[in-house]
C-alpha cells in the first residue's frame, strides 16, 4: 500500500502548479493592470508652481483604478482555478 502512494507521487512530480488555462487568464489580468496603470500616467505639469486640473479628469480617477480593481480580480480567479476538475 505504502509503496503504491510512493509510485503516484513520483508520477506526479513534474506537473506544474497552474496550468495553461490559469496561465491565460493571468496575463488577461495583468494586461488590465498594465492598461489601467497606463491610463493613469500623464497629466502633471513640468512647473511645479502651475496647477494642472487635468490630473483629476473622469479617466484617471474612476476608469483607470477600475481596470487595476478588476485585473486583481481576474488574477485572483486565475489563481483559485481549478481546471483539472471535471465537468459533469
Amino acid at each position: 500500500m505504502g509503496e503504491q502512494k510512493r509510485k503516484e507521487v513520483k508520477k506526479g512530480e513534474n506537473q506544474f502548479v497552474f496550468r495553461r488555462k490559469n496561465y491565460k487568464f493571468m496575463v488577461i489580468g495583468v494586461i488590465f493592470i498594465a492598461l489601467g496603470f497606463i491610463l493613469m500616467a500623464g497629466g502633471g505639469s513640468d512647473d511645479p508652481t502651475i496647477f494642472n486640473p487635468e490630473i483629476y479628469s473622469w479617466r484617471r480617477i474612476r476608469l483607470a483604478p477600475t481596470f487595476i480593481l478588476i485585473g486583481f480580480a481576474i488574477e485572483m480567479y486565475a489563481i483559485l482555478l481549478n481546471p483539472t476538475r471535471n465537468s459533469k
